[in-house]
């Protein structure tokens, strides 16, 4: 028997014991997104024990892993070989896991150009609420059976299953990367960045923060180059972006509760107390802020936007919509039967 089967009985029977005895489980990997959801009362599966990378061709450009592997371990394996995690997922721990990344299906500042960790997810791995452990998707593209359950484990929280493997599409690292510093306000930097959306400026990140607009440009050596000549300002260290994704920037240090706030991309300034960080070329704004919940909440819904609060245990999700709350139901219903993973880790009931 191998290790890889060995470390998913061991698995499998933690969860059948959990249905047998109608307990709840608390799944975590190094806990390193801990602060985001309500907390969870259950018996720990720490996935950690079950870490390895069972499968890498670079040629191929699919990592497979199992979900416990440390995120850095294979990250260090894709940058051996000119390669990356084009969704730049934060660790906000040095030992944040692969499966932790999947189920937080958090991503860093080059998401609105490269996309989402539910883009880049081909296959899983996983135990389900009937005690089974099941594959879905492949170590393909073009292989789709199953492939839209594989997607909807990425951002649920482990409310839906155990994941114990997981299949990622990666690719090569840029050829270029160059990062910019433009001195401007906060206003400027919101016109500026909707006219460049409409034109083929090789950016692959951008966030507005104190007095200036940050830039990195990615891609062939002549077009960064040429967006350098044209943009103008002075050239940054680019490990702003690393400080930006695991939120080492200063602006994440108040004591203010810090909220994450999601917009439609051409969202004007929002007037909102406290303090604000622009990323993601304005989809994505940083507050910190002591305003009440509800009144953060009511602002950013009534300009299409939803927000997510940034502290443990903290009951700051919006209500959903009666329709898509169904939908969770049923799919959790469909999952997860007897409520055994993560319950009330997302919503109340869920």
């Amino acid at each position: 028997m191998s290790m890889d089967r060995d470390l998913s009985q061991d698995l499998l029977e933690q969860v059948n014991q959990a249905l047998n005895l109608g307990s709840a489980l608390r799944i975590q990997g190094s806990n390193s997104k801990a602060m985001l959801g309500r907390a969870v009362a259950g018996e720990v599966v720490d996935t950690r024990g079950h870490r390895g990378i069972v499968r890498y061709d670079p040629t191929e450009l699919v990592l497979t892993a199992r979900a416990g592997t440390p995120l850095r371990e294979i990250e260090a394996a894709l940058y051996e070989a000119g390669q990356m995690l084009p969704c730049e997922p934060p660790h906000l721990g040095t030992e944040a896991t692969l499966g932790g990344m999947v189920a937080a299906g958090l991503s860093g500042p080059r998401r609105p150009w490269a996309g989402s960790v539910r883009d880049y997810v081909l296959g899983i791995r996983m135990i389900t609420g009937h005690g089974k452990l099941l594959r879905f998707g492949g170590e393909v593209m073009k292989n789709v059976a199953g492939y839209d359950v594989s997607r909807l484990m990425a951002g649920s929280f482990g409310c839906l299953g155990l994941l114990t493997e997981v299949s990622l599409k990666v690719l090569p690292r840029p050829r270029q990367c160059l990062s910019l510093r433009l001195p401007m306000t906060r206003h400027q930097a919101l016109a500026e960045l909707a006219e460049w959306g409409q034109q083929p400026l090789p950016i692959s990140a951008a966030c507005h923060h104190g007095d200036a607009l940050y830039l990195r440009l990615e891609g062939g050596e002549g077009s960064v180059q040429s967006a350098r000549q044209r943009l103008g300002g002075e050239e940054l260290d680019s490990r702003f972006w690393s400080d930006l994704r695991e939120q080492r920037l200063g602006f994440f240090a108040a004591p203010a509760p810090l909220w994450r706030v999601s917009l439609p991309i051409a969202t004007g300034e929002l007037e909102l107390p406290g303090e604000q960080l622009i990323d993601w070329g304005g989809a994505q704004r940083w507050l910190t802020s002591t305003a009440p919940a509800a009144l953060i909440r009511e602002q950013v819904a009534q300009r299409g936007g939803h927000v997510t609060g940034y502290a443990a245990g903290d009951d700051s999700s919006a209500p959903l919509p009666a329709a898509l709350m169904r939908y969770h139901r049923t799919l959790k219903q469909q999952l997860d039967p007897q409520g055994v993973f993560n319950p009330g880790r997302l919503y109340p009931d869920l």
